[in-house]
């Protein structure tokens, strides 16, 4: 289980991602990311619309990206400098092997590529 320490990081991290030109904020960009081939992983809030996440989940898992879900939009955006956002691309393979390292051993390893990760991200990985 993640604590929220973790959590925190994570959000960090991505927050620092997009700073630095890394990441990609918005249904919108991680799809055009993801069709050009330069998504690495995405970050997918699990409250975002069933709109929102019909555009990138399907797209994201036909590309063979990692996915990590998170319960919320506003935590998620307000870690990118937003009110709420339903995703968030890593572009960066530094970034997200770094992101990847934050979970437990057993849980990034299960994790495949095109398919969520078996956590989810929240108060804690359930």
């Amino acid at each position: 289980m993640v604590d929220d320490a973790v959590r925190e990081k994570l959000l960090r991290l991505l927050g620092l991602g997009v700073r630095g030109r890394n990441a990609v904020v918005g249904v919108q960009q991680v799809r055009d990311a993801a069709q050009r081939g330069r998504l690495r992983l995405v970050v997918v809030a699990l409250d975002a619309s069933r709109h929102s996440l019909d555009k990138v989940v399907p797209l994201v898992d036909a590309k063979g990206v990692m996915r990590l879900d998170v319960p919320s939009a506003a935590d998620l955006g307000a870690a990118v400098g937003r009110d709420s956002t339903a995703a968030v691309g890593v572009l960066d393979s530094d970034l997200a092997r770094g992101i990847r390292a934050l979970l437990a051993p057993g849980e990034a390893s299960g994790a495949q590529k095109g398919r969520a990760a078996d956590a989810r991200l929240g108060g804690g990985i359930e």
